[in-house]
């Protein structure tokens, strides 16, 4: 009989070698190769699994075990099978081998997010396999298209199949890891209770064409755009030290110093200047909307001088600070150029948050401490983007969370999320399989 680390180290294996790499465009992704494999794997008799495909080979697949009793609240653990595009020459293994290396698998997808998926899986065909009967109801799901904005994927099934997928409370991506500092007690583990919208936005600055061998005095918008870029760039907009960050912050058990200067606006800035270097970016990018220009372009040709020049921002917004707060901010960030700037285009997505006094974060800290001894949870904000959001928007109280053992460095493993050599251990698997076990079976009843 294979143990619970054996079948999640198989499993995600073979997620990781169907190789379900999402580029953005409508014919990537062939989700329908992981969807294929978890549905093997979870099938037997009495198992309900319905498949989904609202564009050809882009699968989502959920699963249902029905409740005794309606008046209790349901669960939601919620996967995705896509993953993101690679550039092999920067990895030290082939990203899509799945190979298990001294404990540890390698590939693409390890941590973002098929190790959580798995693990998942691993958990629900535990509880089938013991004739789990629930009084509220479980569902899984592994969903396709996270990696590019969930249209084919959460947001499809939100918006199509909400009957199937509804819940009152979802787990997904990610949480669990253990941060280097020094903490009084046990560790510390972040649980995603919020996550940061966008405003993605494009830019487009006007000059006035002439030709390449008369700059003199020329009204070049590429000089104009590599200006305001720069300006972008410097821009740190006032910090938001509000209640989650404050009690992030408080949760960490740091020395009352630590702790003074992490929530003062005077002093957070030089806090996070002496962090490691993975902590100073996620905690910087906790405290305030952040601007990043990504995409510069402009001109026609070698010899004229643009009249146009295009620039895209990634702008990650803090609750409250969508729409026209955010306008005002590249204003303020552009100064003087601000007038030879028009918002050609933008892509808006509101943060979302989710309450803590809920018995699933009270379990979550419970059953955390049962299997990471003295460990204890702390509500964190996600600076990136989840399926999450489309559920909290439905009044869905939605988590980000799993569990990670020591083996992997968190600077490692933040650098890993879309990076080189993205790889998972054993033990990580072995806890969030347990994990969610242990919270499906207590809270469900």
């Amino acid at each position: 009989m294979t143990t619970v680390t054996e079948e999640a180290t198989d499993l995600l294996q073979h997620l990781i070698r169907n190789e379900c790499v999402n580029d953005g465009t409508p014919d990537s992704g062939h989700e329908v190769r992981s969807i294929e494999t978890l549905a093997a794997y979870l099938a037997g008799p009495g198992v309900e699994m319905q498949r989904y495909e609202p564009h050809p080979g882009r699968v989502s697949m959920v699963l249902r075990i029905e409740g005794s009793d309606p008046t209790r609240p349901s669960l939601h653990l919620c996967g995705h099978v896509d993953v993101v595009p690679v550039s092999a020459k920067g990895w030290t293994r082939d990203p899509f081998a799945g190979e298990l290396i001294d404990g540890t698998v390698w590939g693409r997808g390890a941590v973002d997010m098929l190790d959580t998926t798995a693990t998942m899986a691993v958990a629900v065909r535990r509880l089938l396999d013991s004739g789990f009967r629930p009084k509220g109801t479980l569902i899984y799901s592994a969903v396709a298209d996270e990696e590019a904005l969930g249209t084919w994927g959460a947001e499809w099934l939100v918006e199509h199949a909400w009957d199937d997928v509804r819940a009152d409370y979802l787990l997904t991506e990610f949480g669990g890891a253990r941060f280097p500092l020094r903490s009084k007690g046990g560790p510390r583990l972040p649980v995603m209770t919020a996550e940061k919208g966008y405003q993605w936005t494009r830019l487009r600055v006007r000059g006035t064409p002439g030709h390449g061998s008369m700059p003199f005095r020329s009204d070049n918008a590429a000089v104009k755009a590599g200006e305001i870029v720069r300006r972008i760039a410097a821009y740190h907009p006032p910090r938001r030290l509000d209640g989650l960050w404050r009690r992030f912050v408080d949760g960490l058990g740091l020395p009352a110093l630590q702790r003074l200067a992490l929530k003062s606006p005077l002093f957070v800035g030089g806090a996070l200047d002496c962090a490691p270097i993975g902590i100073g970016r996620m905690f910087d990018a906790s405290t305030h909307t952040t601007f990043s220009p990504n995409f510069l372009r402009s001109g026609i040709k070698i010899n004229v001088i643009p009249d146009t020049a295009e620039i895209e921002v990634d702008i990650r917004v803090m609750p409250g600070d969508d729409g026209e707060p955010v306008r005002r901010m590249l204003a303020d960030a552009i100064g003087d150029l601000w007038p030879e700037c028009e918002i050609a285009s933008e892509s808006v997505n509101a943060a979302t948050t989710s309450p803590l006094d809920t018995p699933l974060w009270d379990l979550l800290d419970r059953v955390s401490a049962q299997l990471v001894p003295d460990a204890r949870t702390v509500p964190m904000l996600l600076v990136g983007a989840t399926d999450a959001r489309f559920f909290r928007r439905k009044g869905v109280v939605a988590y980000g969370y799993g569990l990670l053992s020591e083996r992997i460095p968190f600077n490692e493993f933040a650098a890993m999320f879309h990076g080189n050599d993205e790889r998972v251990d054993q033990e990580s698997l072995r806890l969030s399989a347990e994990l969610w076990e242990r919270v499906a079976r207590e809270f469900l009843g």
